[in-house]
This record gives C-alpha cells, structure tokens and sequence, in this order.
C-alpha cells in the first residue's frame, strides 16, 4: 500500500483501523487537535510517569502513523483539511455522526473535490437509526452487542471482557471495509463512504450465537448456565505449580476425552476413584452435585502437582485438549513466538530507549513491514505544512500562535 495516502482523524474507536493500514505501508497522518490526541491522556504511561508523549495506550495503537496537527474547527484549519483531503486515498474519522457534515468536512462534500477518497466512519451505532446519536465507550458496545450475555459465570449478572474489545473489533471491521472499497475503486475508479457501526461489528464476536438463534430459534446462555439447575459449577481452568491450564470434564459422546486424562492420572497413582466412572455415559444434570464437585477435587489435586509445561507435554503425547493459560510474562518467553520473531524492539529516540512490540499480523512473503514508534505531537508539521503544501516557516509558525495547528 506503499503508494496510498490516509488522513486519521480517529480517536480510540477507530485507533487500529488507522494502525492496520499504516502496518500494510500506506503513509498515515494522524491529524491531531492543537496540544495533542486526547487519547495520549490515558494510561498506562512509560515508567509510570503521566505525561502525553509517554502514554503507552497511544504508544501501542499509532504505530508506523506520522502527526500534524490541526484545529478543523477553524475556518483556516477546513481549508487546510480541504487541500490535504484533495490527495488522499483513505479519510478515517470516529466523530459523532453530523459531525463532519456540520463542518462541511463529510464524505458528500469531499468526494466533489477527490472522487476516488474513500471515507471510513466509525461510531458506535452507525450513521442512521434511532441509536446513531447515542454514546458507547466499550462496556456499552460489547453489552449491546450481545458478548456480555455469554460472558460470566451462570449464576451472576454478565460480566464486561476485562480488556476493552468493542474498538478493537471496530477497527478491523473497518479497515476490512476499507480494503474492500479500495478493490471496488481500483475496478472504477470512484471512492465511496463506508459506514462502521461498532455494536454491529461486536455481534458476530459472539461465537455462535447468532447462528443458533437464526437457524433453531434459540438463546444461547451463558456458559455452564444449562448446569446451573443442578446446581453445578464446571472448573475451566485449573492451578498447576506455575499458574494455570485450561481443561473441563467431559461425557457422553465426548468423554473419551476425559478417560485419557484420567488414565494418564492411573499410571502416575493419582486417579483415586476416577477410573470406575463410565465418562462415556456421564451427563452432567443427572450426576449428584457431591459426586461432581468430588471428582472436580482430584482432577485439581493432580494439576497442581504439576507444572504448566509438565502438563501440555504429556498431554500432546495421549491427545487430550489440555492448554495453558498464557500471561504476558509467558507470550513474551514463548518458544513458538521468538521463533517466528514476532517481538520486535522499536527504537524511542526521544526516550533513549527501544521497547519490545508485538509483530505485524500476519507473515507474508511479498509485505516488508517497516516498524517505527507512534509520533510525537506534531512532529510531522513542517514536513507536510511545509513541504508538501508549500506553507512557508512564517505562516507555519503564525498558524500555530493562532491555534490553527
């Protein structure tokens, strides 16, 4: 995408649409209020130390993206918009529906001066409806688009995904969307306005609810929630010596899966009663509630007198569906991941400092992916003010006593 030119006007919701495309190459400008992104305003920051240059939250959503900034709500500042629009391939904006419009900055008016750009909107319930001027930072989108009613424990309210969700499944819904408008424009040769409404992008996050729903009418409840009658509480993950392992006790047609388990327990002496369980024909509701959370107790006194490697190795040997629970400290150690070099230190010349990312999405073997750090406030003005658009220091440095940059 070496070629292609693309002004973010984004803010969290739309963060990774514009970092996708930077990756993929496109030259990203990240067009930034006077005084900076709010989001360079959340944390975590770098050592701790709150500052808008710091923020790793910004850091980590705005690489590979250079900086101008530019107050749009100004008079000189549209124009200034309007002349930088009139070269560029992609517009990706998240501001509230009519916004854009109100400043004579939307896709109706821009296409007259650029037919081929193709603007990306991101808001939280698209641009029409009777929702589309409602707010939703990502509790709301991911409860209003259905993952929240399958995420919890079955006999407590829905729960929030603890890392936010909704922006980030925004963001590559609309860079996929993006992508596709540039096919239909290298076929045509016109732009056209793509419309991403975040809770529509969450919906089919959640697994297969959707289809079951569409194909036998059926709400699909939280998981575990059909144990909840009997009173039953399935453990999925399990403590081990170093942290935990991802496995659940299976029957009927599928309790061969827990007989591999309980036969390696077997050799090792450490199976108590389980082996005369016919787990074959185990059903969960019909099972008395003490003699679950009795075999829960073994298959827990096995895992943890073992670590989480002990644990998958032997597991891969005899086929059970057994896996670790991963922390950060862990992904970034993990074998299978430094031998495709998917970490990468990224250079932070104005820290002094290189910082560990992760790697591009994907291998790829006609894609180079040149890395570097998210920009500082403004840093690209004078490349673009000045170099590009002809603005001499005088008036770059008069548009910025203004506030217009």
């Amino acid at each position: 995408m070496g070629p292609y030119r693309v002004l973010d006007l984004t803010d969290e919701k739309g963060y990774f649409c514009g970092k996708i495309l930077a990756d993929l190459g496109a030259d990203v400008i990240k067009v930034e209020p006077p005084g900076g992104d709010p989001g360079r305003n959340v944390g975590p920051f770098y050592h701790d130390a709150p500052d808008k240059e710091k923020s790793l939250f910004f850091f980590s959503w705005n690489t590979n993206k250079k900086s101008i900034t530019l107050n749009i709500e100004s008079l000189e500042g549209r124009e200034i918009f309007r002349r930088l629009a009139k070269t560029a391939d992609f517009i990706i904006e998240s501001f509230d529906p009519g916004y854009m419009e109100k400043l004579g900055l939307d896709y109706s008016t821009l296409k007259l001066i650029n037919p081929r750009t193709i603007m990306v909107s991101v808001t939280p319930f698209g641009q029409a409806g009777p929702r589309k001027d409602w707010k939703a930072p990502d509790i709301v989108a991911i409860a209003m688009g259905g993952l929240s009613a399958i995420t919890g424990s079955p006999d407590r309210p829905p729960a929030r995904v603890s890392v936010d969700q909704a922006h980030v499944i925004a963001g590559g819904q609309a860079a996929m969307g993006a992508m596709i408008a540039h096919y239909h424009r290298e076929n045509t040769g016109i732009g056209q306005h793509v419309d991403v409404s975040i809770q529509e992008s969450v919906v089919p996050s959640a697994l297969t609810v959707p289809q079951a729903w569409d194909l036998q009418k059926f709400i699909w409840p939280r998981e575990g929630a059909f144990l909840a009658r009997s009173g039953k509480r399935v453990r999925h993950l399990w403590p081990c010596k170093d942290g935990y392992v991802a496995w659940r006790i299976f029957g009927g047609g599928l309790g061969f899966k827990t007989r591999a388990l309980v036969d390696w327990m077997d050799s090792e002496g450490s199976a108590e009663d389980l082996p005369k369980v016919k787990w074959e024909e185990m059903d969960y509701p019909i099972v008395p509630l003490e003699e679950f959370d009795h075999w829960q107790a073994v298959f827990l006194r096995f895992f943890k007198n073992h670590t989480k490697d002990e644990l998958c190795s032997e597991a891969l040997k005899r086929g059970i569906v057994l896996f670790p629970a991963s922390t950060p400290a862990d992904l970034l150690e993990d074998p299978q991941l430094k031998a495709r070099g998917f970490w990468e230190m990224i250079d932070h010349p104005e820290l002094q400092q290189a910082i560990c990312y992760p790697g591009p999405l994907y291998k790829s073997t006609e894609i180079s992916w040149a890395r570097r750090r998210a920009p500082l406030i403004g840093e690209h003005n004078r490349e673009v003010y000045g170099e590009e658009l002809g603005y001499s220091s005088q008036a770059i440095a008069a548009f910025k006593e203004a506030g217009i940059i």
